[in-house]
């Protein structure tokens, strides 16, 4: 609805509402195209301080990583990640004495170009801070609260008391989205019976950058290498059991994790305590509103299964930041009617097809039914045989198709 007030809105071109990863990297993408004509601000309570500690770790896959390299941030994330050389993929209960590989990916997607790299949360925030400031982006501490829309132009009211208005608002505030609530935009979604535990653990021996998924009855239990003899883990289990196993000592909870980790990476001790988090799925019925567009986790949750949330996000910033500055870059509304739709097409369907996949993955390997178990084994090993498909499922998790948006090929807009 319309916000009176009495004098006008100070204004920029973009507002980005959100100061995480995607948020950043939109911010930079769209100041680095179009530096001189190009009003961008990025609003966040939590600039105002350094980033917090926290302890995540993303697989940023092969064209993320290229749009990160374009903007000039991978130079300074590049010595804290850890290449994905290989994954291999074991269908087992904790109780096997032996995990048979049913599927193992390697190889590169270019020459001495891994398919994913690990990237420490604390390191992907501070590089692309760093670069949003050298680029000229604005940024402000302060939380949007809410935005009024008119034909030409949305007003963004903000936490300090004043307003901001801008030709388009991204918003980039997390799966809770106040601004898509606040626009009407309804979602679709549902609760897993399923928590995440994160955590870091160092190993005694290297993991020579291997990644493995093993799938257990109650989730996979992802292992997934950083810098040194240290790996990340992300223990998908059933919120029922969480608590008792988060209560545990540590001795016993390293027991725990011991038995879905495997021997061979040899002593295993605790670097970073456990976190869980409820696992979801919702996906927005739009991604786009007047002069809004709903980036990443605002627009999207889905299973971490394939470790594909981070990746997503990324892959809407290449596309809105393609139509934005294509609009731009000719003197025309870069909220326009016709940029929101465009991305919307871009994005929509992409994202609603990968999480259904990530949740038929999710249904078919998270049971214990031995004639599922069959056919899911069987079908992992048709895929291990037939290596013109492996290659197919490794360029497309790490977006370098030949339709993918120009930022995500490496090529600056």
């Amino acid at each position: 609805m319309p916000h009176a007030s009495a004098e006008p809105s100070p204004r920029t071109d973009v507002l980005v509402a959100g100061g995480g990863a995607a948020g950043l990297t939109l911010a930079l993408a769209l100041k680095s195209a179009l530096r001189g004509q190009l009003a961008v601000t990025v609003c966040d309570p939590a600039l105002s301080s350094p980033p917090r500690r926290d302890d995540r770790a993303f697989a940023l896959a092969a064209g993320p990583r290229r749009m990160l390299e374009t903007l000039g941030a991978w130079e300074a994330i590049a010595a804290e990640a850890e290449p994905i050389r290989s994954m291999i993929i074991t269908d087992s209960r904790t109780s096997d004495p032996v995990r048979p590989v049913f599927l193992d990916f390697s190889g590169d997607v270019g020459p001495d170009e891994p398919f994913a790299h690990m990237v420490e949360h604390g390191a992907l925030i501070e590089a692309l801070l760093h670069r949003a400031r050298e680029a000229g982006v604005v940024l402000r501490a302060e939380r949007v609260l809410g935005v009024d829309t008119r034909p030409e132009r949305a007003v963004a009211r903000l936490s300090g008391g004043g307003t901001l208005a801008a030709s388009l608002v991204a918003a980039c505030d997390g799966a809770g989205s106040p601004l898509r609530e606040q626009a009407g935009i309804g979602t679709v979604s549902w609760p897993y019976r399923q928590s995440g535990i994160v955590a870091t653990i160092a190993h005694e021996r290297d993991h020579e950058g291997r990644a493995e998924e093993h799938f257990l009855p109650s989730g996979p239990f992802a292992i997934l290498p950083l810098r040194g003899r240290r790996s990340s883990i992300v223990w998908t289990e059933r919120s029922d059991n969480v608590p008792a196993l988060l209560g545990l000592d540590k001795e016993d909870l390293l027991a725990e994790i011991e038995r879905r980790f495997g021997l061979r990476h040899g002593k295993l001790t605790l670097e970073t305590p456990p976190v869980a988090w409820r696992l979801q799925f919702m996906v927005a019925r739009r991604f786009v509103g007047d002069r809004l567009a709903l980036v990443a986790d605002a627009a999207h949750v889905v299973h971490p299964i394939a470790g594909q949330g981070l990746n997503l996000g990324l892959r809407d910033v290449a596309a809105l930041a393609e139509a934005v500055v294509g609009q731009a870059a000719l003197g025309l509304d870069p909220g326009s009617h016709e940029v929101l739709k465009e991305y919307e097409r871009a994005r929509r369907f992409d994202t609603v097809a990968m999480g259904l996949v990530m949740e038929g993955l999710n249904r078919l390997f998270s049971n214990d039914v031995a004639p599922v178990r069959l056919v899911r084994d069987v079908g992992l090993g048709l895929v291990d045989r037939m290596p013109g498909l492996k290659r197919f499922f490794i360029r497309q998790a790490a977006a370098v198709a030949p339709a993918a948006p120009r930022l995500l090929r490496g090529e600056s807009l």
